[in-house]
């Protein structure tokens, strides 16, 4: 399972992660409050005590221009809360995290307004990304063919369109600004072929203009098809750092075990990644 190579982009470092953790602090009931009635409970926070919650242990990743990071786990692992501290929208525990330029996460940046049509949201998500109305008259038409949507649906108001039609839009719209650095998470897995192709065309496209790209989905078909790097975040760690193709092949193997509850047997693969990992980062340091 250990890799000497490494098998991502040496180009120049534009996300770069130092021991970056998350912790959450949250209040929970103590045992004597549990035995009071509820409406005890309800009147007042007597009984409360604070736990913290490490939603994500000390973390250390360089990206570099060129690549585009796939990103899986299970759920509650700390994949979108990595996201959320690499947009900025939550800050760090302990660590730092660096970037060339403020990332731009899909359906944050780019959020849709229900009540209006697909072309005024074009509009609205553009200004608000600091286009000009020229600029965006002229982005509008490679932002409509990335979406792949018809006249006639841009002419309606949002709440008309399917959970894949607007993931369709928000694409086009989050990547009309050429961003350096894009986050897309979970907004991928659903549209037909077609949307599949414009998708990966655009993504490459981004990278050859030295920027990156996380993609975050639970599709492993997609990892594999739209990334040339893959991390694994299982438990708020880092267990994984590799080819899509090779990284994919472990966590759905892992993924196998505890869905047919072979936990030993998952805990155990678990491990063993995490030691491979290690030994990986002490061969890339002496080479």
């Amino acid at each position: 399972m250990t890799t000497v190579e490494k098998p991502f982009s040496q180009g120049q470092p534009v996300v770069v992660i130092d021991e970056a953790s998350q912790v959450y602090t949250v209040g929970t009931a103590s045992v004597q409050t549990e035995d009071r009635t509820l409406w005890q409970r309800m009147r007042g926070a007597t009984g409360v005590s604070v736990q913290h919650v490490e939603a994500l242990k000390p973390l250390s990743l360089v990206v570099r221009t060129g690549e585009a990071v796939g990103v899986i786990g299970t759920n509650g692992s700390g994949k979108s809360t990595l996201m959320k501290m690499l947009t900025g929208h939550l800050p760090p525990s302990s660590g730092t995290i660096y970037a060339t330029s403020t990332p731009i996460m899909l359906g944050v940046n780019a959020a849709l307004v229900k009540t209006i049509s697909g072309h005024d949201n074009i509009t609205l998500g553009c200004l608000a990304m600091g286009m000009t109305r020229d600029e965006v008259e002229n982005k509008r038409p490679s932002v409509i063919e990335i979406s792949g949507l018809s006249e006639s649906a841009l002419r309606l108001p949002l709440k008309a369109y399917s959970s894949g039609m607007s993931s369709r839009l928000q694409f086009a719209i989050a990547t009309s600004m050429d961003p350096e650095i894009l986050i897309i998470d979970e907004a991928l897995n659903t549209g037909d072929a077609q949307f599949r192709d414009r998708t990966k065309a655009r993504i490459d496209e981004l990278r050859a203009q030295a920027g990156c790209v996380f993609l975050v989905s639970h599709s492993l078909n997609t990892i594999r098809s739209m990334t040339n790097r893959c991390i694994w975040i299982e438990q708020g760690q880092l267990v994984m750092d590799g080819e899509p193709e090779v990284v994919t092949k472990t966590y759905w193997r892992y993924t196998k075990f505890m869905a047919q509850k072979k936990y030993k047997a998952g805990a155990q693969l678990l491990a063993a990644t995490k030691e491979a990992l290690i030994e990986q980062k002490i061969a890339w340091q002496m080479n």
